[in-house]
């Protein structure tokens, strides 16, 4: 099971909280500037970012420079994904004000995003000190650092303070292996939920990731266990019947699967995925016409998917309409090597 993580960093946050001034700006009469710290500020909250820095820059050439003018630099830069920059400019902020939490704050997150995780522990773990739970999100970055260097009982309590758990609660073992099979660390995902259920055999969601953990890992017959084990725990969870769905049609078990994807199409009517293995189920069990309607109604929510493409040109080519078949299929391999598709049919 692949995924692609991305760190979610919210950018209207940093912005409002790491340029605020610590004390009036002071003005320079050695250097011209055409526009304020303040006026940078307003430029920079309505997106005008190259302006903003224009007037920053000149702002960095007085004698003293101003307060929070690097610390807006570096938010910049970062908004930019120039992280470089953007420790170097956190960093010229602390040295001015050692007392600049938000600058040591996302001169550890920078560091982070550039793959420099024992780098940034040092001031992410000061500003997580100086912060005391008013930020969570440096305490995620905290966890995913910790996570990277293998200290994963650390991870698990800074991943427990984001969301108010007991660092050794159920709940924050169970969040410490949802947050592990997310990054691919999977038997260390799977350790933290077997804890989670010891503690609390039945807590909600711990079975379902040990199912999703033994379909990375291909093993059928536990996956179907353990997701058999969370419907009888959370009966209404659609997710839950998505992936039961998957294993029971992995395993050929098509009738199973069609009646547990029934279901999760009636409690998640917005996700594309029981309606692609519903589509897949029909199939195997030799009834394509049903198969096209699910099929066709995924790809009308997901034109891009081109597994949904492929299973439409095997359904149409199951009731002999060649033509849309070889059109499905021609879909598909485009799709798949980022080409453009076929014109619409007429």
């Amino acid at each position: 099971m692949r995924r692609t993580f991305l760190i979610a960093i919210p950018v209207l946050f940093f912005l409002i909280a790491a340029c605020a001034p610590a004390q009036q700006v002071a003005q320079s009469s050695t250097v011209a500037v055409s526009g304020t710290f303040e006026d940078a500020q307003n430029l920079a909250s309505k997106g005008r970012l190259d302006k903003s820095m224009e007037v920053l820059d000149q702002l960095a050439a007085q004698a003293p420079e101003a307060a929070g003018v690097e610390r807006l630099r570096g938010v910049i830069f970062y908004q930019r994904e120039q992280f470089a920059k953007a420790v170097e400019a956190f960093a010229k902020a602390v040295t001015q004000d050692p007392e600049d939490r938000e600058s040591t704050e996302m001169r550890g997150v920078s560091l982070f995003r550039l793959g420099r995780a024992a780098e940034a522990l040092p001031f992410l773990e000061k500003a997580h000190s100086a912060v005391e739970r008013a930020n969570v999100d440096p305490e995620y970055v905290l966890g995913l650092c910790y996570t990277d260097l293998q200290r994963y009982d650390d991870a698990r309590h800074a991943f427990a303070t984001q969301y108010g758990f007991e660092p050794d609660s159920p709940e924050a073992h169970l969040l410490a292996a949802r947050l592990f099979l997310r990054r691919e660390f999977v038997p260390v995902a799977e350790a933290e939920a077997r804890k989670a259920l010891e503690l609390n055999p039945v807590l909600p969601l711990a079975h379902q990731l040990l199912g999703e953990v033994a379909l990375a890992k291909g093993d059928l017959p536990a996956a179907i266990t353990e997701l058999e084990a969370e419907r009888k725990i959370n009966p209404l969870n659609g997710v839950m019947y998505d992936r039961l769905g998957d294993a029971y049609l992995r395993n050929e078990r098509f009738t199973d699967a069609q009646q547990a994807l029934n279901r999760a199409v009636l409690l998640e009517p917005n996700a594309t995925g029981p309606y692609i293995l519903l589509g897949e189920a029909f199939l195997k069990l030799k009834q394509p016409i049903q198969a096209l309607h699910y099929l066709d109604h995924a790809a009308k929510m997901d034109p891009s998917n081109y597994i949904t493409h492929n299973l439409l040109g095997q359904a149409y080519k199951a009731v002999g309409q060649l033509a849309e078949a070889n059109r499905e299929f021609q879909t598909g391999v485009a799709l798949q090597h980022n080409a453009p598709p076929p014109a619409p049919r007429k």
